[in-house]
This record gives structure tokens, C-alpha cells and sequence, in this order.
């Protein structure tokens, strides 16, 4: 949040989204989706090169998104790739409240994304029936993976917060565009202010 000036941390507003991926072990990608254009002066000092940004290598690329989601058509399909907190309401034992608790399997982890298709404006591309192994949970072309559990403190809060995170790369259609557009600013899932909720598409191929 220190990187929006005209923001301030507690107000109410548009969601900021970040998701960081690990790509290698020497390659680390912070993505952001905002509704202004952020300066990320003080994260290249921290953790990146400001000498070669200085000598004209970017820092940072930022890019307008409305073009790119004007131009989302129903029918359309894209690879994606979403880090998300699946998490359901379970009881530990018969009468006791329900308690938010996260998905540890990769079935019921697949099981929630699916279940958030239809309000979320697509649909997980089915595999060829030939190459689909139901048994197995992996009739969609759709992959879990980058599971950590999370456990860290919050700044002017007792205790500990807790949460784990999975990444799922996929392949999905558009069913309805302006659904789709909502996921995509405003995020999917729990936990959007610790990296999660953040859905990025890329062209097939």
C-alpha cells in the first residue's frame, strides 16, 4: 500500500490485488492489479537493482488494464493462473459454531475453484475425454500446486493469523465477460490482502 500515495490504507475503495510468483529459484514476479498507477520506487531499492533501472532497465512495467478487459469476449479461452485461499465453514465437534478452515487436498481444492465458475463469469476447460482420469480428480485441464501454510502477525493485532495458499495454472473459457472483469479487479476467495485473489490470463500457446 505504499506504493499508492492517493491511497490510504484503511479506506474504503477499489481492492488492490498482488499476487508474487516464484518462477525459479533466482526469479521472483510481484504482479499488481490497481485502480491508479503505482510507484514502486522503494521496493526496487529494497529487494531489486536500482543501479540498472538508473541506467535504463525498468524497474517496473506498468500497463493500462481496460483495454485488455474491453476487449474479454464470451467463447474466448485463456491459460490463467490464480493464488487463492480455499477455505470452507467446518464444526470441529456436533454443536459447536462453524470456523472458517482451509482445503488441504488437492481434490477439494480443484472442488472449490469449480464451485466459483458460474458467478465467476468462466468455465474450467474440460480435457479431451480420452486423456481424463476422474478418478484421479483431473478430468479439467486445471493443476494445483505452490501449497505453504502461512502463519505471521498483524500490526496492531493480538495473536497470529494464519492461512494457507495454493496456486492453480489452468485453462478457462468466457461465460459471461463483465463476471469475469469483476474477478479480475476485485479478486476471488479470502485473504486478498496477504496474495491472494489475484487472476492473470495469458493467451493460449
Amino acid at each position: 500500500m505504499s506504493s499508492f500515495p492517493d491511497l490510504l490504507p484503511t479506506a474504503p475503495g477499489p481492492r488492490v490485488l498482488w499476487r508474487v510468483d516464484h518462477n525459479a529459484s533466482a526469479e521472483v514476479q510481484l504482479y499488481v492489479v490497481s485502480p491508479s498507477r503505482p510507484d514502486l520506487t522503494h521496493l526496487v531499492e529494497q529487494a531489486g537493482w536500482p543501479a540498472a533501472a538508473a541506467a535504463g532497465t525498468a524497474g517496473w512495467q506498468t500497463y493500462g488494464y481496460a483495454p485488455f478487459l474491453e476487449r474479454l469476449d464470451k467463447g474466448t479461452v485463456w491459460n490463467f493462473r490464480l493464488t487463492a485461499n480455499p477455505v470452507h465453514q467446518a464444526r470441529v465437534k456436533d454443536g459447536a459454531p462453524t470456523k472458517r478452515t482451509a482445503h488441504l487436498t488437492a481434490r477439494h481444492q480443484m472442488q472449490w475453484l469449480l464451485q466459483r465458475q458460474e458467478t465467476g463469469g468462466f468455465r474450467i476447460a474440460a480435457k479431451p475425454r480420452e486423456r481424463q482420469h476422474t478418478e484421479h480428480g483431473d478430468e479439467h485441464h486445471l493443476a494445483v500446486h505452490a501449497q505453504r501454510s502461512l502463519a505471521f502477525s498483524k500490526r496492531g493485532t493480538p495473536g497470529t493469523v494464519t492461512l494457507t495458499t495454493v496456486t492453480f495454472d489452468g485453462r478457462l473459457e468466457v461465460t459471461d465477460p463483465d463476471a469475469l472483469r469483476g474477478v479480475l479487479t476485485a479478486g476471488l476467495g479470502k485473504a486478498k490482502a496477504y496474495g491472494c485473489g489475484l487472476m492473470t490470463l495469458a493467451p493460449l500457446g
